[in-house]
């Protein structure tokens, strides 16, 4: 190999290098939003809720991209914005409007909300039946959005065309410990199973089957190895492949949480964290061979010293990203 050669190929394997090392892009959200929730469309683009402006903000393609906000505080009585997700072929952004306290705009009974994709303007509202509470949501290939109740051991679905949520799958086993007796997390793997978490840390996840007939099937537990700190939401990533975002919302300290890739094998649950040291990371989604994430950092709102002093003003929030394992 001659001298020019060899040159040529130090520098692109310096090159390689330094793509390798080079750190990934951080989306910057606005100030003081306090996520709880982020989808991507299929555009790229990231929608985040914010649990204390009761809004959603929209970060087009793009590394210098601005947030926007795109759901105004307070737009069809959005409080507490949990759990969103996109709907594309409808041109609706689903929303979690849950009624826990700490935000800009007044509290409403929680609900479901629906906005249009493209402008953020109201479309529809559906209340929570007995006073439950609207986590997080997910879609099924026909078009039927599934949310978890926090405080029923429920899953409510509302079919295409509904005028009201109806109850999908209510059971015993589907109970957890502590105010918080309901579900946190919800995904759809396959189009065949529905994964659930439970508000309190559990050492399990709870499946129900989806019948070809939309019917929901028994409650199974997934067993882990270890007390999963608060596993706050769930994206199905690849056939039997789960990404758990682990808040450690009720844990000590406020840099506990984790991201956690969870692999499913039968009833047991094998799990390989991939970040940690992280500030409430309540939720994130999947795109590519990387899983994108928010830190809530809610205990800057929930247990300030005195209760009553002054919320923080200025806090910085982002979305942060990291590959997967390709194993």
């Amino acid at each position: 190999m001659n001298r020019r050669a060899r040159l040529v190929g130090m520098l692109l394997a310096l090159a390689a290098t330094a793509a390798t090392a080079a750190p990934p892009v951080v989306h910057a959200l606005p100030e003081d939003w306090y996520p709880e929730s982020v989808a991507i469309g299929p555009d790229g683009a990231f929608y985040v809720g914010s649990w204390r402006q009761g809004a959603v903000a929209r970060l087009k393609p793009g590394a210098a991209t601005k947030a926007e906000v795109l759901v105004k505080p307070g737009a069809n009585g959005l409080a507490n914005g949990q759990g969103v997700l996109v709907d594309a072929k409808h041109q609706a952004l689903w929303v979690c409007s849950g009624n826990s306290g700490f935000t800009t705009v007044p509290q409403t009974r929680s609900a479901l909300k629906r906005y249009d994709l493209a402008t953020g303007a109201p479309r529809a509202s559906y209340a929570m039946p007995d006073a439950g509470y609207c986590n997080d949501l997910a879609q099924d290939a026909h078009g039927n959005v599934y949310v978890t109740d926090s405080f029923h051991p429920r899953v409510l679905r509302l079919a295409p065309g509904a005028a009201a949520l109806t109850v999908w799958k209510e059971d015993p086993a589907l109970a957890g410990e502590g105010p918080y007796k309901g579900l946190n997390g919800i995904a759809i793997d396959g189009g065949r199973d529905v994964y659930v978490s439970l508000v309190a840390a559990a050492s399990h996840l709870l499946r129900i089957g989806l019948g070809a007939d939309g019917r929901a099937g028994e409650v199974t537990r997934i067993e882990a190895p270890r007390v999963m700190k608060n596993v706050d939401a769930i994206r199905a990533w690849k056939p039997g492949r789960l990404v758990l975002f682990e808040s450690n919302a009720f844990g000590d300290g406020p840099y506990g949480g984790q991201v956690t890739v969870a692999r499913v094998d039968g009833t047991k649950l094998g799990l390989q964290t991939v970040v940690t040291g992280l500030n409430d990371p309540s939720s994130g989604a999947v795109l590519g061979d990387r899983v994108y994430f928010i830190e809530s950092k809610y205990a800057l709102l929930t247990k300030r010293k005195d209760g009553d002093g002054p919320v923080p003003r200025g806090v910085p929030f982002d979305i942060q990203s990291h590959v997967l394992p390709q194993d």
